[in-house]
């Protein structure tokens, strides 16, 4: 493994018991590592279109890259978590390449083992900073990786398990923010992401994907059949 090491890190306040992934629009290492040190954040990797990986802080530092967010009642995600860019030039918006998931499966796999990293702490950047990130995207593979122990998936026939009907309510059950309103129409649209892709328009103009995360004011993001027995489903799985 190459090691491109950045200075944007200090000292965890918690043990590692979270793993963040991101995608970032750069073709290569050297660019992520250039964009990052100007803008004073760091990761702990970066993987490269050709699943090569690159170490840029070290996993015992508290890396800056989740920025302000929530999940499961923590604010400071930095402390806990492992943060792995991963390259792709639309953020997600096209497949990743068979090299990157290849290499990033066992990867993860090896962080999860090594820290005991429950299956529920396994999140996209969306998740965690719903109103601000839309990484790493609606072609992220999430239900292979958890076909492989890297996160959760879902048995659509569990919606009917859940009596909860609230979508705040289920939102919050899985992980995400819902402290008002706007924030729980931008949870809905980062699970959509995660869990029901096909939901979620594809933009190819990366600087507008990036400054419209999600559509803002939009009420009718809390409904939706398909959406409801999807977030039921998937709150029971996270419930066990």
């Amino acid at each position: 493994m190459q090691e491109q090491l950045l200075p944007h890190f200090n000292e965890r306040e918690s043990a590692i018991d979270m793993l963040v992934l991101h995608s970032t629009a750069h073709e290569n290492t050297d660019e992520v590592v250039q964009c990052l040190d100007k803008l004073k954040l760091s990761c702990h990797y970066i993987m490269d279109l050709d699943g090569n990986l690159t170490r840029c802080v070290a996993e015992e530092k508290r890396a800056w890259h989740a920025g302000a967010g929530f999940w499961r009642g923590i604010t400071d995600l930095n402390s806990h978590s492992i943060g792995i860019e991963v390259c792709n030039l639309s953020l997600g918006q096209e497949v990743f390449t068979e090299k990157q998931i290849a290499k990033l499966i066992p990867f993860c796999k090896k962080l999860i083992n090594k820290y005991k990293i429950p299956a529920h702490n396994i999140v996209a950047h969306s998740d965690i900073a719903p109103t601000r990130k839309p990484d790493p995207g609606i072609r992220f593979p999430w239900k292979m990786l958890a076909r492989e122990d890297v996160g959760l998936w879902y048995q659509p026939r569990n919606a009917f398990k859940m009596m909860e009907s609230d979508v705040a309510a289920l939102l919050a059950q899985i992980g995400y923010d819902t402290h008002d309103e706007e924030t729980t129409i931008a949870s809905s649209y980062a699970f959509r992401r995660h869990f029901l892709p096909e939901e979620v328009a594809v933009d190819e103009d990366v600087k507008h994907l990036v400054d419209n995360v999600y559509p803002k004011g939009d009420k009718s993001l809390l409904e939706g059949d398909k959406f409801m027995q999807t977030l039921k489903a998937v709150a029971f799985t996270y419930m066990k």
